[in-house]
């Protein structure tokens, strides 16, 4: 009787230890980290329990504990470990990260492609895009090309939609491209398969292009469908768009920030004031408001408009009012100076 005694006492005090000890092991994995902003940290391939305690200490994100293995035993679900890229924050515990690597919650980091920048100007983006692979500087352009299974045209200007996207990291930039790509191609053959009737293009690529003008014209979308309007009334009647983003375009590296007689009596195929209808390829990267607007345009005699004082821009039905209009702008800014 005596033994048995002894026995179940033994056996009290051990399962008193454990619960003790487990209950401190639950204690310390609601112990918040030892950070005080956003920290990102990297799980290499093949990482162990006893290095990952080792990488967690060398970052200061915890210190060193003899609970932190003992965590795992007692929490297997913790044990999975997956190599990747983690964003910790300063609220978190210790078991909230160890549950957010056993899970594969990886970081999401975002890109933003910004409406009316050109193709040249998203590729810097992507460049200095934190956590990318970066391979699109050693392709050529056959090879993105190739890559994105873009086969529209000679250039790949105005196929990019602007939006922000997405991504884990070590993905590779080309394929962030690729998403624009595709998503620009959706968006744009939805939007030609519900265009009005009777518009003056003859492909939905000259749709795109006159779009990329209309988001260099205006960051106004409730102008846009005018000054869209404007555009086709020209085409319709045979005049020169006579735009200055297209020969900005045409400029290209040399623009200085003015556009000079020079630039406008020069020949470029985008040169808009030289050539009749559109220029042969987009000059930016379209929002969706100006692709509806070059499928949607207002209904108007307008041919001409001047950006006003107020930030956008007025028509008009002929030159003659167009060239009052301009010069009472013109005497306004004038007087605006002198004062």
């Amino acid at each position: 009787m005596k033994l048995k005694q002894k026995f179940f006492l033994i056996l009290l005090f051990l399962i008193t230890i454990l619960f003790l000890l487990c209950s401190s092991i639950l204690k310390y994995s609601k112990k918040k980290i030892n950070i005080t902003q956003e920290k990102i940290f990297t799980i290499p391939i093949g990482i162990g329990r006893i290095t990952l305690e080792s990488l967690l200490i060398k970052e200061k994100i915890i210190n060193k504990n003899y609970k932190f293995q003992l965590l795992f035993k007692i929490c297997h679900k913790l044990s999975k470990l997956k190599a990747g890229t983690y964003k910790f924050q300063p609220n978190m515990t210790i078991k909230d990260i160890l549950l957010l690597i056993s899970k594969g919650d990886e970081a999401q980091f975002s890109v933003c492609f910004i409406e009316g920048s050109r193709l040249i100007e998203l590729i810097n983006v992507l460049d200095n895009t934190p956590y990318l692979k970066h391979e699109l500087q050693k392709m050529t352009q056959l090879e993105i090309f190739s890559k994105i299974g873009f086969k529209e045209s000679s250039k790949l200007e105005g196929w990019i939609y602007p939006d922000t996207y997405f991504y884990t990291a070590n993905t590779i930039d080309i394929s962030i491209l690729k998403r624009a790509y595709h998503r620009m191609k959706i968006i744009l053959n939805k939007e030609w398969q519900n265009r009005d009737k009777f518009l003056p293009y003859k492909t939905a690529y000259e749709m795109l292009i006159l779009a990329s003008i209309i988001e260099k014209e205006s960051k106004i979308n409730n102008e846009k469908t005018q000054i869209s309007s404007v555009f086709i009334n020209r085409l319709r009647n045979k005049m020169r768009l006579q735009t200055d983003p297209t020969v900005i375009y045409g400029i290209g590296d040399k623009y200085d920030g003015k556009i000079y007689k020079n630039d406008l009596n020069n020949y470029t195929e985008y040169n808009t004031y030289k050539i009749h209808g559109l220029p042969p390829t987009p000059i930016s990267m379209p929002s969706i408001s100006s692709i509806k607007a070059a499928a949607h345009p207002a209904k108007t005699e307008y041919l001409y408009f001047v950006a006003n004082n107020k930030g956008g821009h007025t028509f008009s039905k002929n030159l003659n009012d167009h060239n009052h209009l301009v010069k009472h702008l013109r005497d306004i800014k004038n007087k605006t100076k002198k004062a």
